[in-house]
This record gives C-alpha cells, structure tokens and sequence, in this order.
C-alpha cells in the first residue's frame, strides 16, 4: 500500500471511529444520567479493548502491519477520547466534586490498559 493510500485509509477510519464515538456517547446519555462520566469511560475502554486485540493479532503474524495501522491507528484513534477525558475532570474538580474526579482519573488511565491487555490476551 503507498504511503497516500495508507494514510487516507487511516483518516477514512478514523472517522468512522469518531462517528461511532459519537453514537455510542449518544446512546449512552440517553439512558444514563448520573453525574459519574460514564459514556467517555466506556467508550475509551472499547478501544483500549479492540486495539489490544490488533496489537495481538499483528503479533502473532495474522494481521499484517498496514491493516493494524488503520485498524489500531485510525478507527480505535478516532474512537478514543482522552482529551474528552481531561476536560470531564477539570469540569468535575471546578464543581468542587474532588473525589469523583479523583476515582475518574484512577480509572481513565488503569482501566483501559487493563481492557488493552486483556484484548491482547483474548486474541
């Protein structure tokens, strides 16, 4: 694949990637309406999830490099969110609310590298 190709291949699937963010952050806050963050949590650990499985897949030689790119790079990078994540907790901590932007922060980094190495591990 040319480097053209892959790149707009990465940038066609990165868009798929946030129109599946978006729906999913849609459903999601249709039906739940506490004050916990819960949409971009889940969200980033769908992709933590789907990119560890490309990571592994690519390792044990059954997805090659350019389709793990656009893959794990375009649609699990257009789907995550991390700078949605940061800007939950800087909007908790400034409603005062410290302990759940404490319990926020704490799963936004361990819970979606847990979900990457159990994606690994699946596949």
């Amino acid at each position: 694949m040319t480097s053209f190709a892959l790149a707009l291949s990465i940038g066609a699937l990165g868009g798929l990637g946030a129109v599946t963010r978006f729906t999913i952050d849609t459903q999601i806050k249709r039906v739940y309406k506490a004050a916990f963050p819960l949409t971009t949590l889940v969200i980033n650990i769908i992709a933590s999830f789907l990119a560890g499985m490309f990571a592994a897949m690519a390792a044990a030689g059954t997805l090659a490099p350019d389709p793990k790119l656009i893959l794990a790079t375009g649609f699990c990078g257009g789907m995550s969110t991390f700078s949605t994540a940061i800007n939950e907790i800087v909007t908790l901590l400034a409603k005062e609310r410290y302990a759940v932007a404490a319990g926020y922060v704490a799963c936004c980094i361990v819970v979606p590298v847990v979900c990457a190495m159990l994606g690994y591990a699946v596949a």
